[in-house]
């Protein structure tokens, strides 16, 4: 059995200097896979229950998209959780060193053959009947005055009856709430092994970059595109996933 090699772990915040903004550049692909793992909460857990969901949503050569798949963990995870449907996966990123890096992960793994690797702007693809896009963690990285625009592109492309997975970064309006979720949050990543520097740095570089929304604001914009069955299946503090459901 083949296994894959340990990602490099991320220090890049620990440097006692001003951060640029954030950008996925050569060193964030480098220990990528490791931030991931420290900074996203039960990542692992959100893409399990990813796969029930499509398993009961999806028919035999369906195709999933991953938008923003980064080095297709994702794809990778699901393509070995439902083994059995036929599924077509496809990643697409505009980052050339992920993808690269995707590939290598496909072929270790022996998956070059099921999933395929696309480098594209993802707001401007227009793919048809989609069983499935997933849109994790990457809608918060777009500008909001082009998210509305982008959501309706995706319902347009889905099969009637596909399925949009949408996982974010989330806010909340009670200011008091929203705080006390940053903190817990703040504490998760320095349980995973975080400074307090290297915690305010990435913070810091992400401000300009990484706008989230509220559940509320997120569903409105599902509900705006069309989708008609949107609803919410994980939330730990601020961070949320959702599933919306294209009429048949």
């Amino acid at each position: 059995m083949k296994h894959p090699p340990s990602s490099p772990k991320d220090t890049i915040f620990q440097q006692q200097i001003r951060p640029e903004d954030f950008e996925f550049n050569d060193r964030v692909v480098e220990v990528f896979d490791d931030m991931l793992d420290r900074s996203i909460p039960f990542y692992k857990e959100v893409v399990v229950s990813t796969a029930r969901l499509l398993t009961a949503h999806l028919g035999k050569d369906d195709t999933v998209v991953d938008l923003g798949c980064a080095t297709g963990s994702t794809l990778l995870e699901l393509a070995r959780l439902i083994p059995d449907q036929g599924l077509r996966f496809i990643g697409v990123d505009n980052s050339a060193p992920m993808l690269d890096k995707a590939r290598l992960k496909a072929e270790l793994y022996s998956k070059q053959d099921s999933i395929r690797f696309e480098l594209a702007d993802i707001t401007a693809m227009h793919h048809r009947a989609v069983g499935a896009f997933i849109l994790n963690y990457t809608l918060q990285f777009i500008r909001p005055i082009r998210r509305e625009q982008f959501i309706r592109s995706l319902f347009d492309g889905l099969r009637p009856g596909g399925v949009l997975i949408l996982s974010e970064k989330i806010i909340l309006h009670d200011k008091h709430l929203n705080r006390e979720y940053i903190d817990i949050y703040y504490q998760f990543k320095k349980n995973r092994g975080y400074s307090e520097l290297e915690i305010a740095k990435k913070r810091e570089a992400l401000e300009n970059v990484l706008i989230p929304f509220s559940i509320e604001e997120n569903t409105a914009l599902l509900r705006q595109a069309g989708f008609t069955a949107v609803a919410p299946f994980f939330q730990w503090f601020n961070f949320a996933s959702l599933i919306a459901v294209k009429p048949e």
